[in-house]
């Protein structure tokens, strides 16, 4: 298999640095790098964080070995230590393009699992997903976004 085929089947699933395949393949890792997106965070403070977030328990075992390989790999860096002696972590600007594509990434997986299910509004063209207030006009059966387009149509 060519190299160019490894980056196109990656595209979706890893970002690919150095060499290195970066895998974002569970919640906890991807609302890791969005939270260190948004700022400088310890480690406890991305748990405590994550736990919210996700609504269940995080372990360090979640968290720390993907830190080490994000902190490896240049996406992010160690800052000054907090005042009780933690490890400040925060986004390199490479890291900073590393969110950026994943978010793009995340976006167009989104955007194909949603479009399908969109319709337009016979009235107002608005984006209707998954349903609709649909009537009858004619031997048509036409999509509104609400009953009061749908009045206006008749």
């Amino acid at each position: 298999m060519s190299k160019f085929r490894y980056i196109e089947i990656f595209k979706y699933f890893g970002f690919i640095f150095l060499g290195m395949v970066i895998k974002i393949g569970s919640l906890v890792k991807f609302y890791t790098i969005l939270l260190l997106n948004e700022g400088p965070k310890h480690g406890y403070e991305l748990m405590k964080s994550l736990k919210e977030k996700l609504g269940k328990g995080i372990s360090p075992s979640q968290v720390y070995p993907f830190l080490n390989i994000l902190e490896k790999n240049i996406i992010i860096k160690v800052g000054k230590k907090s005042i009780r002696d933690k490890k400040v972590f925060s986004l390199t600007l490479k890291g900073k393009d590393f969110v950026k594509g994943h978010l793009e990434r995340f976006g167009d997986l989104l955007h194909m699992a949603i479009e399908p299910k969109l319709s337009t509004c016979a009235h107002c063209g608005c984006k209707v997903y998954s349903g609709g207030h649909k009537v009858k006009v004619g031997k048509k059966e036409l999509t509104f976004c609400c009953h009061y387009c749908a009045k206006a149509c008749k």
